[in-house]
C-alpha cells in the first residue's frame, strides 16, 4: 500500500502539487495534508534566501508531506512536473504573476494537460491590477483594506497583529478554501479552473462583519475607542501584581454583572452603565487597579471557570500546560517540537497525527514520487538526473 493510499482524514484521496514558496503556499499545503491530501512539494535545487531560514524540525508549515528538489529551468524537469499535475486535483502556487507561465508550468498549460486541475494562485495584490506585479508583504496587504487602520490603542500607531492577518487568514485559509470548492465543483463537471487568491481579497472578506459595524456607526475612524478595539473597558487587556496579563471580554450583560460581582464591584458607580462610552475611560482605570491587586494565576483561580468571559494571557511556553489545552490535545509534541494539532475535527475521518517535516533526501524524493508515479517511470526520471 502506497504512502497515498495509507492517508487518513477526509482529504484522503486528493492529490495536490505544491510549488514551494514561502508564508501562505506552504501553510495551505499543509492544511490539507494535515486533513489528509496526498501533497508533493516541489523545491528549489538551492535555497532561495526568501522568507525567514530556520532549522527544518522548526519549519512547522512544512510538516505532513515530502518533497521533490529540481531546477525549473530544465526542460526534464518541468516535464517531470507535468506528469505529477496529469494526476493531481489541485496545484499551489504562489510566485509573481507570470512567473508560472515563464517556467512552462502556467495555467493554460497545466489545463491542458489535466482538464479537472484546480490551479491555486496565491500572491498579495491579485494577478491583475495596479499593484500585481510590485513586492509586498502582510503589512501592506492589510493596510490598503482598512483592518490595519483599525488596530490599536488609542492616540497610538496602528499595531500589527503579526503576520497572521494577512498571510494566514487572507491567503492561506482563503486558498485552501478556495481550492476545495473548486475540486468539489470539478468533481460534478470534470472541468478544473483557476483560483486567484489575493490576500487583500481575503482580508476584506474578513472584514466583512467589521465593516458592516463601520457602516452603522459602531466602529468609529478613532482606534482604540471602540466596543472591540480596547475602547471599552470589557473587552480589555489588564496587568495584574507580577507584571503578567488577563483578557477579560464580558460584552454581554448577564457576564459582565458577574465579572463586577467576582471583583467586588458590583456597586462601583462608574460601572454601573455598561454601555456609556463617556465612562469607558475611567472605568477601565477601575479595572484596571482592581486586577493589579492579584497576580494573573490567582485570578485564573477565582474566574477562570466562571461565565465571565476570561482567560490568562499565556506566553507560547506556557500555552501547552494549560489545562484545557492539554485536554483537548490542541498542541502537541512532534519530535521535542510543539506543534498545533490539525483542525478542524472530524468525527467519522479523524485527521492522522503530522509527521514531522521531512528531509529533502533523495530516498525521501523517490517516495514522495511513488505516490504519484510508476515505479519505471520514477527510476527514468532518477537515471536522468531530473530531481534529487
Amino acid at each position: 500500500m502506497s504512502a497515498a493510499s495509507s492517508r487518513r482524514g477526509p482529504l484522503a484521496g486528493v492529490k495536490v502539487v505544491e510549488i514551494a514558496g514561502i508564508g501562505p503556499g506552504p501553510l495551505a499545503a499543509m492544511f490539507l495534508a494535515d486533513l489528509g491530501a496526498t501533497v508533493i512539494r516541489v523545491d528549489r535545487k538551492e535555497p532561495s534566501g526568501l522568507g525567514a531560514p530556520r532549522p527544518l524540525q522548526f519549519d512547522l508549515g512544512l510538516r505532513n508531506r515530502k518533497s521533490i528538489r529540481v531546477d525549473l529551468k530544465d526542460a526534464d524537469a518541468v516535464e517531470m512536473v507535468m506528469e505529477l499535475v496529469a494526476d493531481a486535483d489541485a496545484l499551489i502556487e504562489g510566485f509573481r504573476p507570470g512567473v508560472m507561465e515563464r517556467l512552462g508550468l502556467g495555467p493554460d498549460v497545466c489545463l491542458a494537460r489535466n482538464p479537472r486541475l484546480v490551479y491555486g494562485r496565491v500572491t498579495g495584490w491579485g494577478q491583475d491590477g495596479p499593484l500585481s506585479q510590485v513586492a509586498g508583504h502582510d503589512l501592506n496587504y492589510i493596510a490598503i483594506t482598512g483592518a490595519l487602520h483599525a488596530m490599536g490603542r488609542a492616540g497610538q500607531a496602528p499595531t500589527p497583529p503579526l503576520n497572521v492577518l494577512g498571510d494566514y487568514a487572507g491567503g492561506s485559509l482563503y486558498l485552501a478554501f478556495g481550492l476545495l470548492a473548486g475540486v468539489l465543483e470539478a468533481r460534478g463537471s470534470g472541468k478544473g479552473q483557476v483560483v486567484d487568491a489575493a490576500m487583500v481579497d481575503g482580508v476584506a472578506s474578513i472584514m466583512t462583519v467589521t465593516m458592516g459595524l463601520h457602516a452603522a456607526g459602531m466602529l468609529g475612524k478613532a482606534r482604540g475607542t471602540n466596543l472591540l478595539d480596547t475602547g471599552a473597558h470589557f473587552y480589555e487587556v489588564y496587568e495584574c501584581a507580577d507584571g503578567r496579563y488577563v483578557s477579560v471580554g464580558p460584552i454581554e450583560s448577564k457576564f459582565y454583572r458577574l465579572l463586577l460581582e467576582k471583583l467586588g464591584l458590583q456597586d462601583h458607580p462608574v460601572l454601573q452603565k455598561q454601555m456609556d462610552r463617556a465612562q469607558w475611560p475611567e472605568a477601565k482605570q477601575v479595572l484596571a487597579a482592581r486586577f493589579r491587586q492579584r497576580t494573573r494565576d490567582e485570578w485564573t483561580q477565582l474566574l477562570g471557570e466562571s461565565d465571565v468571559c476570561f482567560a490568562p494571557v499565556l506566553d507560547f511556553d506556557e500555552a501547552p500546560d494549560h489545562p484545557h489545552i492539554k485536554a483537548r490535545g490542541t498542541l502537541i509534541d512532534i519530535d521535542g517540537v510543539t506543534h498545533p494539532a490539525p483542525g478542524p475535527r472530524f468525527s467519522r475521518t479523524p485527521a492522522a497525527r503530522p509527521d514531522a517535516p521531512a528531509e529533502s533526501t533523495t530516498d525521501n524524493a523517490i517516495a514522495a514520487l511513488r505516490d504519484w508515479l510508476p515505479e519505471a517511470r520514477v527510476q527514468a526520471w532518477l537515471a536522468r538526473g531530473a530531481f534529487i
